[in-house]
């Protein structure tokens, strides 16, 4: 790239220099004749559109912005696939853009693939963190900072990064990471001994850098980002800035590209009427309400697919444990092997639980159902019923009987499900593909 530039610009002072020379200098017209004869009309018409294209060659060159995303945890899916959707929407617009973060656990997050290059330092507790951020802020070389998450080892790292470069910041806030801690009720009041136990102490609660402390420090200095981008109302309420929804690839999520019986006999799930939840079960994820409502429809056919299970914990042995024969639970799959699970199943379900966490989500799973023109049944939790707009099915939270309502009125009408499932896939394209997330990007950066 750079002998490239150096190469561009030395033929560009060479011929610039020949032409000043013959415009502006007192040749005779003796020579004049003579460039005229040797190089004629058209040879010189040649070389100035030559100049003019190296020119703007060096130019765009020279005004490719590149991008740094950072994220806090390359471990796992936390700020990753946030991270990677703002990534494929930023190069869309024409940007370079590089992922780097922390590897707080043994690997990298699953779903980064062979292909995908990322820069990871290894992660761990203060003190010895604040070597793996110096030598993170050395790799750091975009002209814009993007930060995913209010995190110490994301925003903190990128603020660090514009007080020693003067570049441009910007914080992406995905979830409200208080609401894992209690929200606005956590409190921190400990004696003067006991905060010097558990920060000096080896392994201490104040030695990690994730700790509800230093979120709470991290929200208080969100005003120094020089822009924030938000995926939720809730979250523009309580942190203001620019709304970029998450977006969908909506090429790979074509149902044009599958058919449905074939990818049902793939997975073993013929014969069966597929409620399927593709993602990791949580109890505040509602698939409980779900099962309740299938004991009270009691179709043997009716089953509930999982695809993958906790990585957090065993909540989906639990689940299993008591609903067996409710419930198909897949193997984890790749990523690009998503949209032909989906195309299995006859619904989806995001059957949210009304709680402070899930108020600030925008669920992922609505969008691959959406995008794959599936009826999607949730419930009517934060931005959930503007995402859906009249294209989805909609209970209350925390409602088995008014799920087991609707489970039935769709597999009654399945025609007219599938209709509503096909309007979803149109109103997905238009307002949370990567183009409307990239489109909403654009006008963000121009801002700053």
């Amino acid at each position: 790239m750079r002998l490239g530039l150096i190469a561009q610009c030395w033929r560009l002072f060479f011929l610039t220099s020949f032409w000043a020379m013959y415009q502006y200098t007192s040749l005779t017209n003796r020579y004049r004749r003579l460039y005229a004869w040797s190089f004629g009309r058209t040879r010189r018409k040649r070389i100035r559109e030559y100049i003019g294209k190296v020119v703007s060659s060096v130019v765009i060159m020279k005004e490719k912005i590149k991008i740094s995303l950072l994220v806090w945890n390359l471990s796992t899916n936390d700020g990753y696939i946030r991270a990677s959707l703002l990534q494929k929407a930023l190069k869309q617009l024409g940007y370079e853009v590089e992922i780097l973060g922390f590897l707080f656990g043994k690997e990298l997050y699953g779903a980064i693939s062979s292909e995908t290059k990322v820069y990871a330092v290894k992660g761990g507790n203060y003190p010895g963190f604040f070597k793996s951020v110096g030598k993170l802020l050395k790799q750091i070389d975009g002209d814009i900072i993007y930060a995913i998450k209010p995190q110490p080892a994301s925003f903190g790292v990128a603020l660090l990064k514009k007080y020693f470069t003067r570049k441009k910041v910007i914080l992406d806030i995905d979830d409200w990471e208080m609401s894992w801690h209690g929200g606005d009720d956590w409190k921190y009041n400990p004696t003067p001994k006991q905060f010097a136990r558990e920060l000096l102490k080896p392994n201490g609660v104040l030695t990690h850098p994730n700790h509800p402390l230093y979120l709470k420090w991290m929200e208080g200095l969100v005003k120094y980002a020089d822009a924030v981008t938000v995926h939720t109302s809730f979250l523009q309420q309580r942190f203001g800035g620019f709304s970029v929804p998450n977006g969908k690839d909506t090429d790979l999520f074509d149902p044009a590209k599958y058919n449905a019986d074939e990818s049902r006999k793939r997975y073993g799930l013929s014969g069966y009427q597929i409620l399927m939840f593709p993602g990791a079960p949580r109890p505040y994820k509602g698939l409980e309400d779900v099962l309740m409502a299938l004991d009270k429809i009691d179709r043997p056919d009716l089953k509930l697919v999982i695809v993958g299970g906790s990585p957090y914990d065993d909540y989906d042995v639990q689940l299993k444990q008591r609903w067996g024969q409710r419930i198909i639970q897949l193997p984890k799959y790749p990523a690009d092997a998503m949209p032909d699970i989906v195309a299995a199943a006859h619904v989806v379900v995001v059957p949210q639980r009304d709680t402070p966490e899930t108020r600030a989500q925008f669920p992922l799973k609505l969008t691959d159902g959406m995008a794959m023109a599936k009826p999607v049944l949730s419930t009517k939790v934060g931005d959930i019923p503007e995402i859906l707009g009249e294209t989805g099915y909609l209970v209350d939270p925390a409602s088995p009987e008014q799920l087991a309502e609707e489970i039935d009125l769709i597999f009654e009408n399945l025609d007219a499900a599938n209709e509503r499932g096909r309007n979803a896939r149109e109103r997905c394209v238009e307002k949370y593909s990567i183009n409307a997330m990239a489109f909403n990007l654009k006008s963000v950066i121009a801002r700053l």
